[in-house]
């Protein structure tokens, strides 16, 4: 038997399994720390890392831990997103960027239509003040487990596994809230994280205190109140309370056509294609909010339509068609007439789509 001094926690856990298997109890690590000489304050302290619960050790979980949590080569995992070249600033990116280079819990509420460049900027704020961000697409599926954590089987043994938004708390990093409006009531468990305090895992006895730096950001294409007119169908009236725990809300507008056409620019796309593309989603998106269609075109869709034009060749035309083509029949064919009205200059800015 080695001497107390001796007796490393390998050996403690070897001589555990071999009595016990791999989940023991405080009276089974009181009997072993007994017979090899140690206290059992001194063993708890050894096991702490296998601690699975209140008096409760899985003598796997260390190791199932790491190869679940860390699988790839690189131990240290890096949530920094990468800076993208192409990517323009406008609408509420400076504010952003501010918030999040405080480092300070000040959470963010940011809405606005779909394909606006809402969660791009704020994975290049984060790129730019050089923040970890951890994103989370919610649905209405999306519940506790989710977002908390909870016990996951790997290789046959239960093993408590973060979640993302632990993740975030521990690391001090910039948690995303993509699409919030589609959470159901299961959302609430967020309470008190908005509140700039730490969250109890119930599960198993631990409270996590968020680390400096730690803050919320959620997007969403509506303000939490529904969608009235249908558009974007799974948009939830999300709970006041919940609502009232963000300070601000940036309302995020498409960008300008100086800065779409940047965009687009930067996007390999060609100085000429670039304005009379801008020029005709304008003239669609004036037509939409006079009520006129039911269908805009983003910012997202006119970047598409400049893929669709490298990939597939270099018929501007068909590339429009095909990225129009998820419109319904008689949309699609207004819009591609539109398209070629404004390539012809037939049109100007103050009209309105056929």
């Amino acid at each position: 038997m080695p001497r107390k001094s001796e007796v490393t926690t390998a050996q403690m856990v070897e001589t555990l399994t071999k009595k016990f298997g791999t989940e023991v109890s405080i009276d089974q690590v009181r009997s072993v720390a007994n017979s090899v000489g140690v206290s059992y304050p001194t063993a708890c302290k050894r096991l702490e890392s296998y601690k699975s619960g209140r008096g409760k050790w899985n003598l796997t979980a260390q190791e199932i831990e790491q190869a679940y949590e860390a699988p790839s080569a690189s131990p240290v995992a890096n949530y920094i997103p990468e800076k993208d070249g192409s990517y323009v600033q406008f609408g509420s990116f400076q504010s952003v960027r501010k918030v999040i280079q405080s480092r300070q819990f000040y959470p963010v509420f940011i809405t606005g239509l779909s394909g606006n460049g809402k969660t791009m900027s704020v994975e290049q704020a984060c790129a730019s003040a050089q923040r970890e961000l951890i994103r989370v697409n919610i649905t209405i599926e999306t519940d506790e487990d989710d977002l908390i954590g909870g016990f996951r089987l790997v290789n046959g043994d239960t093993v408590w596994h973060n979640g993302p938004v632990i993740e975030a708390l521990e690391r001090g990093a910039i948690l995303l809230l993509d699409e919030i409006d589609l959470a159901s009531s299961k959302i609430l468990c967020l309470q008190s994280i908005l509140e700039g305090k730490g969250v109890f895992l119930k599960k198993i006895g631990r409270y996590v205190q968020p680390a400096a730096g730690f803050n919320v950001i959620a997007t969403a294409n509506t303000k939490g109140k529904g969608s009235d007119d249908g558009r974007f169908v799974g948009a939830n009236i999300l709970n006041e309370a919940f609502l009232e725990r963000f300070p601000v809300t940036f309302e995020q507008e498409y960008p300008s056509a100086i800065t779409e056409q940047k965009i687009l620019i930067n996007n390999l796309c060609d100085q000429e294609f670039a304005e009379m593309l801008v020029k005709w989603a304008g003239i669609i998106r004036k037509t939409f909010f006079d009520g006129g269609v039911d269908e805009v075109i983003t910012t997202r869709r006119l970047v598409h339509i400049v893929r669709a034009q490298q990939i597939l060749g270099g018929d501007r035309v068909n590339a429009i068609k095909v990225c129009v083509s998820r419109f319904d029949e008689d949309t699609k064919q207004s819009f591609l007439d539109l398209y070629t009205k404004v390539d012809a200059g037939e049109v100007n800015e103050d009209e309105d789509v056929d």
